[in-house]
């Protein structure tokens, strides 16, 4: 067995980061989510041109900075609504009506707020003096054209997806999402919508794993269940790295009778680099990789395949996949980084008790009280084949091994699955 993060670090210097084969170019509509395969420049500057932040009247500050003292008057010569170009040279004594975003006319650098004024006619009054340059947003303030507007290896979100917009970014370069095969293996294993004969049970690992990979941004290529026996699993294996880039199975890594995984993986040619974590739930952990035959649509070469075998039991498999496989899926999107799990400081509700033998994952809900985390821990038994209490949890406790009870109000560390 090696620690989790030992694991960790092989298994992210096992992932080959996107290459520019990877990349594919999506409308604007279609780019959220999806990760930035190149940096972003714009031709534009933001602000495009001085503009004003508020509805009121564009002046000289030369004119008004001393309102204070006494009133100051000035002829409006003209309305400048959004959208439009000013038309005519602000000069001493004059002002301009100016709205929210309307271009800053020639010769005035100084709005005034309406609620600052008192129109008659076509003249208006300063009430009172405003600060040089007031709710002007001068050209460039935001952004100068030509640098970096959005860099590579980010994932777009509503607000990039704005600033694309606004830079006339119609099409985006994105990486491809990486395809991920899922397959479990056991004779027990029904699919949900068939009956259940005594001593069977509903594979639920094929549908919380293929939920996990769109969730972290790939494609998950759903390949059935495989029976517990030689020819069928070398079989599923050998279709999964021929169409996938990470190959997800679970079941079938212990080292039971029928446990078949290894072998066939180490039949096929591949490399295994993990056999087994310290970590509870998780222990059986299998990491492999190698380099299957030709694609069959192409003929060319395919890249190397990263596979997991992960444990059998739901809350194992869940817990694998957030702990190691989920960060090996940010890293071959092409994310620029914060590929490992996010973890937090917090404190428990509940005292948390391990084994002691092995790093262990309690699963629970994680909140925000009073600036810091505590942590709920989830009620019910805390069994790998217990998926009923993993229900809407968002967090594990991670004790570590060889350590003590944490009791109530203790600092502890908790690794935050959503």
């Amino acid at each position: 067995m090696i620690p989790a993060q030992q694991a960790e670090s092989l298994i992210l210097d096992l992932v080959r980061s996107p290459i520019s084969s990877d990349r594919e170019t999506l409308d604007l509509l279609s780019a959220a989510g999806r990760v930035l395969a190149v940096p972003i420049q714009s031709h534009l500057d933001f602000p495009h041109w001085d503009n004003s932040a508020m509805d009121g009247y564009a002046v000289r500050y030369a004119d008004v900075q001393g309102c204070g003292e006494q009133a100051v008057t000035l002829d409006i010569i003209e309305e400048i609504p959004a959208g439009s170009v000013p038309q005519k040279l602000v000069q001493a004594g004059q002002a301009a009506r100016i709205l929210t975003g309307s271009m800053m006319p020639e010769g005035a650098d100084t709005v005034v707020i309406q609620e600052e004024t008192t129109r008659t006619g076509d003249r208006i009054t300063i009430l009172s003096a405003p600060q040089p340059q007031a709710f002007v947003r001068h050209r460039g303030d935001y952004y100068r054209a030509g640098a970096t507007l959005l860099p590579a290896g980010i994932v777009l979100d509503a607000p990039d997806i704005a600033v694309l917009a606004a830079a006339q970014c119609a099409e985006v370069p994105v990486y491809r999402r990486p395809r991920v095969a899922i397959l479990s293996t056991g004779s027990e294993l029904v699919y949900p919508d068939q009956p259940l004969q005594p001593g069977q049970i509903v594979d639920s690992n094929q549908y919380a794993l293929a939920a996990l990979v769109s969730k972290a941004g790939a494609e998950p290529i759903p390949l059935g269940i495989v029976p517990d026996q030689p020819e069928p699993t070398r079989e599923a294996i050998a279709q999964a790295i021929t169409t996938a880039d990470i190959v997800l199975s679970s079941g079938g890594v212990s080292v039971g009778d029928y446990d078949y995984v290894d072998q066939i993986l180490a039949e096929l040619g591949a490399t295994i680099h993990i056999r087994a974590v310290a970590v509870k739930p998780g222990k059986p952990l299998t990491v492999a990789t190698f380099d299957p035959p030709a694609r069959p649509e192409s003929g060319d070469s395919a890249d190397s395949v990263l596979y997991f075998g992960l444990p059998g039991n739901p809350a194992s498999a869940l817990v694998t996949f957030w702990r190691f496989v989920q960060p090996a899926i940010y890293k071959r999107s092409g994310r620029s980084g914060g590929w490992q799990p996010q973890f937090v400081e917090g404190r428990s509700l509940q005292e948390l008790r391990s084994d002691h033998k092995r790093e262990t994952y309690l699963w629970g809900r994680a909140e925000v009280r009073e600036g810091s985390y505590v942590f709920q821990l989830a009620g019910g038994s805390h069994s790998s084949g217990n998926l009923v209490n993993l229900a809407q949890t968002n967090c594990l406790a991670v004790l570590p091994a060889g350590g003590g009870a944490i009791a109530v109000g203790q600092p502890i560390q908790l690794m935050l699955t959503t």
